[in-house]
């Protein structure tokens, strides 16, 4: 088994490809090794000394690491457990993976433009930040303020004000005149 890794655009973060499906749909977040529970895969991985948050995509594991330690000491140890856990043959989540989309519901009277941002979320601007080992979920609308949620290497990127600021934001008020604000929003 070889596992690729890339750079993400925020330094604290690498992309590990191993080569082969991670999860079948969504994504999966786990901000500290307490909310691991449900995955052998992120609890091996959080075993490394360093690790402070992984993230699952499709085809990727991102994982972000703590400011006092260097790629070149953990990113070894993170490859091992990484490929010990795919030879294992033991599931990457217990129990039934649900197919969530990642947004949070939202009902009422904004529904219907909830159902476009949440669309040009989906087609537009989560394919892009999966690309740099991240996604962004829809998390809440009110009064015209989109309020996201970070996840992977968009979580604490440098970059990631400007990204919701002049890249997700521009597009929404573009399409959707009832959008006058994108906020990120910590879960």
């Amino acid at each position: 088994m070889f596992i690729q890794t890339e750079s993400t655009p925020n330094p604290a973060t690498l992309k590990f490809l191993p080569g082969q499906t991670v999860l079948e749909m969504g994504t999966a977040d786990f901000p500290s090794a307490e909310t691991a529970g449900k995955s052998p895969l992120a609890q091996r991985i959080f075993a490394v000394d360093g690790v402070t948050g992984v993230f699952f995509g499709h085809d990727f594991v991102t994982v972000t690491k703590g400011e006092t330690v260097e790629w070149d000491h953990i990113k070894p140890a993170i490859l091992g457990a990484v490929m010990e856990h795919f030879q294992s043959g033991q599931p990457v989540m217990d129990g039934d993976p649900a197919a969530a989309s990642g947004h949070a519901e939202h009902s009422g009277e904004d529904s219907a433009v909830v159902d476009q941002i949440k669309d040009l979320l989906d087609s537009r601007v989560r394919p892009a930040v999966a690309q740099d080992g991240g996604d962004i979920t829809f998390h809440g609308f009110d009064r015209g303020v989109v309020y996201l949620h970070m996840q992977g290497a968009c979580a604490g990127c440098p970059s990631s004000t400007l990204t919701l600021k002049m890249g997700i934001e521009n597009l929404l008020r573009h399409y959707i005149p009832e959008v006058t604000e994108v906020r990120p929003v910590a879960v």
